[in-house]
């Protein structure tokens, strides 16, 4: 007896991608100077094709979106969920203005100034 899989699932398809995704590739995009033509024709398509995934017109097939993350040396990369609220504060400390540059390494465990003066002054 075969069964037909495809009878009982049904494909889920975005109306858009997610509003905070899009901003983050326009960002990536601006922060590399590009326009949306020359984003597209690094990608083989065309400056609407950019134009409408930005503005959740359309929705890129994966193979599509992961170039476009790539290209904007970015990745994605699959989280536990549980770890989610741990990624994004890295994210957001690495992305801080009051840390060091990137090209200098940090302590992940660092004392702050505040512990290593009352170590100091003992």
């Amino acid at each position: 007896m075969k069964t037909n899989i495809t009878k009982h699932s049904k494909p889920l398809r975005l109306e858009g991608l997610p509003e905070d995704l899009r901003r983050e590739l326009k960002q990536a995009r601006l922060g590399r100077g590009w326009s949306q033509r020359e984003l597209g024709s690094r990608l083989g398509l065309p400056q609407m094709h950019i134009s409408g995934i930005e503005s959740g017109k359309i929705v890129p097939r994966y193979d599509t979106l992961l170039e476009l993350v790539r290209i904007l040396d970015r990745d994605f990369l699959m989280v536990p969920r549980a770890l989610v609220p741990a990624v994004l504060s890295l994210i957001r400390d690495h992305f801080r203005p009051d840390q060091q540059s990137e090209s200098e390494e940090r302590a992940l465990y660092a004392a702050h100034d505040d512990e290593q003066r009352t170590k100091d002054e003992v």
